[in-house]
């Protein structure tokens, strides 16, 4: 059974730009948790070394999510079509969860909140990537990652400039007692559950999707293929099956995510004690530095969202696989670049760098791997293809503290370093992948 049209047409700018909105709010989540988790953390009484445990259950959840959410859209239609319920339940939840975040009583309550938070980022995220590949031919499909691309950087530009503006343009107070969160952090995650919710029932309303060609037989399949066990055997099965050209990515993105990681969990207590020189949370030094860092979050992804519109461009010309490659090298060696900056200013010239490799992380890869998947399981190996994101982080998460007192004597930059490094691994692996759609790929 075909459950897609056979033909799909080409949809209009303002189509793409509807089905797209709602990864502003998607990635004002993750711009949020990104720059501030670790600041959260640390305010809470956290050591530098106990940070990436604390960040751990994020990532094991994601594991556990992304495919299972895959796999139950591959098999939904209601009322609201195939991927858009998933969406709007993960942002009640996700903004829920972001209300919670910086009124934790507790470190520990902080680590469950971020579980929470992840889960849910993770519930409304994988189905906006099997949408694209649900609704567009394939000559559009890198121009649908783009787009979603540009709005990943609005949001995350603006999400991860709060607490800077809110302390610099509006007056609130970016310090706090020991053990309290600043209030312009506060705030800034209250707006960020408003923007999360509004954005997602906007593609909700505003987008449509194709029913099953074949809506008894779609739902006569869904019978006898229902219950747990017959979820995990697909699952699984599918997983033993990628595609070649799956496979060859899943290196490529492990090297990438292990990058990001070490960059999102370490560049607070990094950047304040290597170019600002404190390590007390409580200190006007080091909040500043956190707000600068913060600020460089914005930096990257404001850059990520004008070249999330250069790349398809590049691709059409070069090609997807080289794009990516060029990409990655620039934004490894700029992540690495940082340690021999002690001027705050010149941090932003990296920053820049790190913000071409991730408007190609979030574009590259998955309109290669779209190309290469059948269309009845879109969306369960776009979850699948998520392990690659979450065990990396989940091998962060697990060595880096022990990498902070054994080998780099708790010098977070050390950290940037490695990820620098990993990241340019990964560009290098790129030239292996196969793009087995890049010739109808065009602009």
């Amino acid at each position: 059974m075909n459950s897609e049209k056979a033909n799909k047409p080409r949809l209009s700018f303002w189509d793409l730009w509807n089905m797209s909105f709602g990864f502003i709010g998607i990635q004002f989540g993750f711009g949020l948790q990104n720059a501030n988790v670790s600041r959260i953390f640390e305010t809470m009484g956290a050591a530098k070394d106990e940070i990436p445990l604390l960040w751990l259950a994020a990532p094991v959840t994601g594991l556990l999510v992304q495919p299972i959410v895959g796999y139950l859209s591959d098999r939904t239609w209601s009322r609201l079509g195939r991927r858009r319920p998933y969406f709007l339940v993960g942002a009640i939840l996700a903004s829920l969860a972001l209300i919670i975040m910086p009124n934790s009583p507790t470190l520990w309550i902080a680590a469950g909140t971020l579980w929470m938070l992840d889960a849910s980022l993770n519930i409304s995220m994988e189905p906006f990537r099997a949408l694209v590949a649900d609704k567009l031919p394939s000559d559009q499909r890198t121009d649908g990652f783009a787009l979603q691309t540009f709005f990943i950087g609005v949001g995350a530009v603006i999400a991860s400039a709060l607490p800077f503006v809110m302390t610099n343009l509006f007056g609130f107070s970016n310090t706090a007692a020991a053990g309290q969160i600043p209030f312009s952090v506060t705030l800034s995650f209250y707006i960020g559950a408003v923007v999360f919710l509004g954005t997602i029932v906007w593609t909700v309303i505003k987008t449509k999707e194709y029913p099953p060609e074949n809506l008894e037989a779609f739902h006569h399949q869904k019978r006898e293929q229902s219950g747990f066990i017959n979820g995990v055997h697909e699952i699984l099965r599918s997983l033993m099956s990628m595609p070649k050209t799956m496979i060859q990515l899943a290196f490529v993105q492990y090297f990438t995510w292990f990058a990001l990681f070490c960059m999102w969990i370490y560049a607070t207590s990094a950047i304040t004690s290597h170019v600002y020189g404190t390590n007390d949370p409580t200190s006007s030094l080091y909040n500043e530095g956190a707000d600068w860092v913060g600020l460089l979050m914005a930096i990257y992804n404001g850059i990520a969202a004008p070249a999330a519109f250069i790349l398809p461009f590049l691709a059409a010309r070069i090609n997807r696989k080289a794009v990516h490659m060029i990409a990655l090298l620039i934004g490894g060696i700029s992540l690495s670049s940082i340690y021999m900056i002690q001027d705050p200013l010149w941090l932003l010239l990296p920053f820049v760098g790190i913000g071409i490799a991730w408007a190609s992380t979030l574009t590259m890869p998955y309109a290669i791997l779209a190309g290469s998947l059948p269309e009845s399981k879109m969306g369960v190996y776009m979850g699948i293809f998520n392990f690659f994101i979450v065990i990396p982080q989940i091998t962060a998460a697990s060595i880096l503290g022990f990498l902070m007192r054994n080998v780099l004597n708790n010098e977070p930059i050390g950290v940037i370093v490695l990820g620098g490094v990993s990241m340019i691994v990964a560009g290098l692996l790129s030239l292996w992948v196969d793009d087995v759609d890049d010739s109808k790929s065009t602009v």
